[in-house]
C-alpha cells in the first residue's frame, strides 16, 4: 500500500492538535517532548511545501505556464 503524502492543510490541522495538546499542559514531560518533536517535524515539512509552492509560482511568473509544463515532463 502506497503512503499518500498529507496535504498542507492536513499537516496544519495535525500541528494545531499538537499545539492545543501542549497548551493544555495536561501531559507528562515525556509526552510533551514527543509532541514537541512531532511539531518540529511537521513545521519542517510545512516549510518545504511552502518553498516548493513558491518555486512553482516563480517559475510560472518568470517563464510562463507553457514552459513550466515542458520542464515537468
Amino acid at each position: 500500500m502506497v503512503k499518500k503524502d498529507k496535504s498542507y492543510e492536513e499537516m496544519m490541522e495535525d500541528l494545531k492538535i499538537i499545539v492545543d495538546k501542549l497548551e493544555k499542559q495536561e501531559v507528562s514531560l515525556e509526552e510533551s517532548m514527543k509532541s514537541y518533536e512531532q511539531g518540529i517535524n511537521l513545521c519542517n515539512k510545512l516549510y518545504l511545501k511552502l518553498n516548493q509552492a513558491e518555486e512553482k509560482i516563480k517559475i510560472l511568473s518568470d517563464k510562463g505556464e507553457e514552459i513550466y509544463k515542458l520542464e515537468e515532463e
